[in-house]
Order: C-alpha cells, then sequence, then structure tokens
C-alpha cells in the first residue's frame, strides 16, 4: 500500500539576470526563486493495484515518483510504501521496490544484459534456481532469449527497453514505478511492452504507478488514472468516469456517397445540435449528449448514410479540457 500525505517538494531555482552583465553579476552574487513542484498532494494506492499519472511537462509526475523510490526527499509531508518510508533507504524497502526509466538505463553497455542480470542476482541474493527460473519466465514473455548474450549497444532500442524491464523486474518487486516505459519505442515494441506489463500484473500482481504521456498506455494498463497540474491533483479517479462526469459531448460519425450529398447534410445542419464538420471521407457531428438522438435522426432523414457510429470523446480532449479548467478533484 502507498499512502501520500500533504507531500511538498520545493526547489530553488537560479534566477539568470538578462544581458551580459547579469551574467558576470550572477557569477559572484546569485539570485534563486523557489519553485513549488509538489504542492499539498494526497495519494492513497491499494496493495496490487495500478495507477496512471497523468500531467504535462513540469507537473510534478517524476518529482512525485522520485520521492515514492527515494531518490530525493520533500520538504514536508507523510509517505508510506508498503509501511517503510523511501527516503531512508532501507534495504528493506529496496528489496521491495523497483523504478523503471524509459529514458535512464541500469545495465551496462558493453555486457551482455546476462551479465548484467547475474551481478543483480548477487545484490539480491536471488536463489540460483530462483533466478533462472525468472529469466526464462521474462525472456519468454518479452521474446528476448536470443538477445540476453548480446552486448547491450548492439540491441535494438525496444530491445534494450525489454532487457531493462528484466533487470527492473528479476528480483519480483512488490512495489513497481514505471515513468515513460514505452518513450521512444516504435508502436511494434510499445504493443510488447504493454502485453507484457498485463501478463507480468496478473502473474505476480504488484501495486504499479505508471507515467506516461502515450494515451495507449494509459487507456490499456489503467483502470484509475490520477491528473496532475503544477504540483496539484486536478482528478483522482477511475477512467470509465471521466466521460460521464466531463465529456458533456459525444461524437457522430457518418460515411456519406458524394460529395453533394455531403454538402446537404454541412449546409443544413442546425445550429442548436451542435458542430458538424468535414474529416477526410467522413462527416463528424459534436452534439451534446442529451440531443444524441435528435442530432443522429436529423442526419438520417436528410441524406442517404452507408455508415454510422457514435463515439465517445478521445480521452486525451477530456483530459486537456480538465487540466485547463484546473478543476480540482471532487
Amino acid at each position: 500500500m502507498i499512502k501520500v500525505e500533504n507531500l511538498t517538494k520545493e526547489f530553488k531555482v537560479h534566477t539568470k539576470k538578462p544581458g551580459f552583465k547579469g551574467s558576470v553579476s550572477s557569477l559572484f552574487n546569485r539570485e534563486y526563486t523557489t519553485k513549488e513542484a509538489l504542492k499539498n498532494f494526497n495519494l492513497e494506492i491499494e496493495s496490487g493495484e495500478i495507477i496512471g499519472l497523468i500531467g504535462s511537462n513540469g507537473a510534478g509526475k517524476t518529482t512525485l515518483t522520485k520521492i515514492l523510490s527515494g531518490i530525493i526527499h520533500p520538504t514536508k509531508g507523510k509517505v508510506s510504501v508498503l509501511g517503510f518510508n523511501p527516503w531512508k533507504k532501507d534495504n528493506e524497502y529496496r528489496k521491495q521496490m523497483a523504478l523503471i526509466m524509459g529514458q535512464k538505463a541500469q545495465l551496462w553497455w558493453d555486457l551482455p544484459a546476462l551479465d548484467g542480470f547475474l551481478l543483480l542476482k548477487e545484490i539480491y541474493q536471488i536463489p540460483t534456481k530462483d533466478f533462472y527460473d525468472r529469466i526464462e519466465f521474462l525472456a519468454n514473455y518479452l521474446n528476448v532469449k536470443e538477445q540476453l548474450n548480446i552486448q547491450i549497444r548492439r540491441l535494438s532500442l525496444g530491445e534494450r527497453m525489454k532487457v531493462e524491464l528484466m533487470a527492473a523486474l528479476i528480483h519480483q518487486p512488490k512495489v513497481i514505478f514505471l515513468d515513460e516505459p514505452t518513450i521512444g519505442l516504435d508502436l511494434t515494441a510499445q504493443k510488447a511492452v504493454r502485453r507484457f506489463i498485463k501478463e507480468y500484473r496478473k502473474e505476480y500482481k504488484p501495486t504499479m504507478i505508471l507515467t506516461s504521456h502515450y494515451m495507449d498506455d494509459i487507456e490499456e494498463l489503467c483502470p484509475r488514472i490520477a491528473i496532475m497540474k503544477q504540483g496539484q491533483m486536478v482528478y483522482d479517479g477511475q477512467i470509465s468516469q471521466l466521460h460521464d462526469k466531463y465529456a458533456s459531448n459525444k461524437v457522430i460519425e457518418l460515411n456519406i456517397e458524394g460529395e453533394d450529398q455531403q454538402n446537404i447534410l454541412l449546409n443544413s445542419f442546425p445550429e442548436e445540435l451542435g458542430k458538424i464538420q468535414k474529416d477526410g471521407k467522413l462527416i463528424q457531428i459534436v452534439t451534446p449528449r442529451d440531443l444524441v438522438m435528435e442530432s443522429s435522426k436529423f442526419a438520417l432523414n436528410c441524406v442517404q448514410i452507408s455508415d454510422f457510429s457514435i463515439k465517445e470523446q478521445e480521452i486525451a480532449n477530456i483530459i486537456e479540457k480538465i487540466q485547463n479548467s484546473g478543476r480540482l478533484s471532487d
């Protein structure tokens, strides 16, 4: 279980003075401003739960992850992860935690992955049989058995990410922090990593926090999300509830053969029923949720339609709307 109470993290930032004289003056008389990366932040995560952290750059996601993993300590507030205070760096806590950062590597560049795993075996004191069983399980799921004896620097980016996942999970941690695990990967590698994370969760049921700018990662892996803005919580709840609570519109997509028919609908659609636009071969109508039936009926009676669908708005658009509104979670 993870519990965060009134967490605040402040950084002192050097204020640069403009111009050449300002730069010289800053060498002898530096001025600093205080930036709050986290402000009275609260969060509670149950054992075995996975939650997605969402926010723009500078929202405080990575700062929170680093505090929970014990890399940095907060300015004030309380944190408990598995009953431990992370920044005290208790070895018992380290044995039960893993941090995976998509932009950071922990394996040695000039060594094969398997050599790095053997060192981790000694660090975490993993019994030999358990070690090779775990290597077999992880390598099979990630499809990298043939790459384990190849130098890390000779692997593709996707293969490197997979062996980094193996390195982080080889000691079977109970809490896993995933900070942008699919950043820079192609679509095939992203899908492989997501598929592996889902299978790993089924097998071992760890507590997970995932930060990502890819909405596919969040939607596929995280039933619950926490949206952050400028170090504060903006929304904390089930991703399935976002549409009901914050999306006032639905999207009707129509496939209409012939430009003349399309123009008839575009020119005659009533403004009070919503906004209509052409998107390639499709006509899209963004209409209030309570006017979906009326808007659909008008379109069907107006022109001949070859295909028809009603969709929710994109999750990414709803999240952007919440962030821009600055609305705090209920």
